[in-house]
């Protein structure tokens, strides 16, 4: 353990904010540095609980303990060792993921729990600095090729895995550039860009190879992948936007998030002087109240939106853990993330009847729900109009694109739409695997990163009969419920 004495003495803390005023200037991330001794004494709170259930909370099996403790040593190198001894990228869920881990911890249950991410992002950032991160080069080639569909956190994690065991892998990316939605979804104030280019360089120098611009199913058919590879993973995650069909979807103006945050971070990387899609001066509403939703409201801000609102269906959550996600479960409570920090105005429990406008969206009408059998039905006497002349709509996936790529390969599918895979990540076609939320369904990045090294685990066992690599989790686990 740490501190023997840290979570009865030191109370929690995180990095502090920029000024709201400072980083609605530029795209850069939000939070201030934290010092490396205010970090061990934020790891130094981790107690000896006898069970960590932090294990448990994260699918990756991060060994949390062990890390705070070598932190809390001021022994970072191996705090850093023992990060990535479980997880291939520690700078996306130290900065992206919402944190499991946390709710699963045992100081949780009583107190505030260790500011784990805190510690992880730290831990990760100071072993760039140093120079501790390094290509780590395969030690014999086993002469097998593997193609990577899609390159997100799922993708990547799987191609790490496979080039580290020996084989030759090729990650084919349909954008642009490489990172899935952590390039082009994720906005820059959220995650700096340069946190994904320098390990893609990292897995570059490994022998990875990615080809960008590259839609498979189209420019590369099925055939030539089974033809070209021994195996196949597929990771091109749940894109399939969720919609929203009610009389003036049509309208100018009513976009999905998807088409939305790209254009931005596309300025914010200097690819594009404006996005075609622009808050300023905007009366911005955005559809669906989670973690997408909210990186359009901070992007809107970013672009000087008039006013910006946040809509959601389901009611307020509380600002403290309900009974019905009891510890160590991961609780619906109230937050307020950065982007709501900076403005705008959050409205619960309302529903969107219709888009407003002629030719161009100018107001949404609205109606209060609340839930009755199963499902929301429309408060009378609570109708209104509110303006609205940029509208996004931030309403999660349903799952896979029903793509060429996924007829023409043949896989079967699972009763909620996603790619079914076996026991060590197989789909249904001998030599093709899946991993991330394409077998999943819309998850979390430390899902995803966990998917992928189990896959990678899977795809090894198929080329060449051992079982060597890690495998974190089943296709059948779940998050604790």
């Amino acid at each position: 353990m740490a501190d023997p004495k840290g979570f009865l003495t030191t109370p929690r803390e995180n990095a502090p904010s920029r000024p709201v005023f400072l980083r609605l200037q530029d795209w850069r991330e939000v939070y201030d540095e934290f010092g490396n001794e205010r970090v061990a004494k934020q790891a130094g709170r981790c107690m000896d609980c006898g069970i960590p259930f932090c294990h448990q909370g994260c699918p990756l099996g991060n060994l949390v303990p062990e890390w705070n403790t070598l932190v809390w040593r001021d022994d970072w190198r191996a705090a850093a060792e023992r990060l990535h001894a479980t997880n291939n990228f520690p700078e996306f869920t130290g900065t992206l993921c919402p944190a499991p881990c946390e709710a699963a911890c045992v100081l949780g249950i009583n107190q505030d729990p260790v500011s784990i991410k805190r510690v992880e992002i730290s831990i990760v950032d100071r072993a760039w600095d140093e120079g501790w991160i390094t290509p780590v080069r395969p030690v014999a080639r086993t002469g097998k090729t593997v193609a990577v569909i899609g390159s997100g956190p799922a993708g990547l994690a799987a191609a790490q895995q496979l080039t580290r065991a020996g084989h030759d892998v090729e990650v084919l990316e349909r954008a642009d550039a490489i990172g899935g939605l952590l390039r082009y979804g994720i906005p820059e104030f959220k995650m700096e860009k340069s946190r994904l280019d320098r390990r893609l360089e990292q897995m570059r120098a490994e022998g990875t190879v990615f080809r960008t611009n590259v839609n498979a199913g189209v420019d590369v058919t099925a055939a030539e992948l089974r033809s070209s590879y021994d195996a196949v993973v597929l990771a091109g995650g749940a894109t399939a936007w969720r919609d929203l069909p009610i009389p003036g979807r049509g309208l100018t103006g009513v976009y999905q998030a998807m088409e939305y945050l790209p254009l931005a971070n596309k300025v914010a990387a200097g690819l594009l002087d404006r996005s075609p899609i622009d808050a300023a001066g905007k009366h911005v509403v955005v559809i669906g109240g989670g973690d997408t939703g909210a990186d359009c409201v901070g992007t809107a801000h970013r672009q000087g939106a008039a006013s910006v609102t946040q809509l959601e269906i389901m009611p307020k959550p509380p600002s403290s853990r309900p009974e019905s996600t009891p510890w160590p479960t991961y609780p619906m409570l109230y937050r307020v993330s950065s982007a709501h920090e900076e403005g705008g105005e959050r409205v619960y429990s309302v529903s969107t009847t219709e888009f407003v406008g002629e030719g161009h969206v100018r107001a949404l009408r609205l109606t209060d729900v609340r839930a009755e059998g199963g499902r929301f039905v429309p408060v009378p006497g609570t109708e209104r109009e509110i303006p609205a002349d940029l509208v996004t709509l931030a309403m999660g996936f349903v799952g896979p694109e029903k793509s060429a790529l996924l007829g023409d390969l043949g896989v079967d599918l699972d009763d909620r739409g996603n790619v079914a895979r076996g026991a060590d990540f197989q789909t249904s076609v001998p030599g093709v695997f899946t991993a991330g939320d394409m077998g999943r369904g819309q998850s979390l990045i430390v899902w995803a990163i966990a998917e992928g090294r189990a896959a990678a685990a899977g795809v090894d066992a198929y080329l060449t009969g051992r079982r060597v690599l890690p495998r974190p989790i089943a296709p059948t686990d779940r998050p604790l419920v």
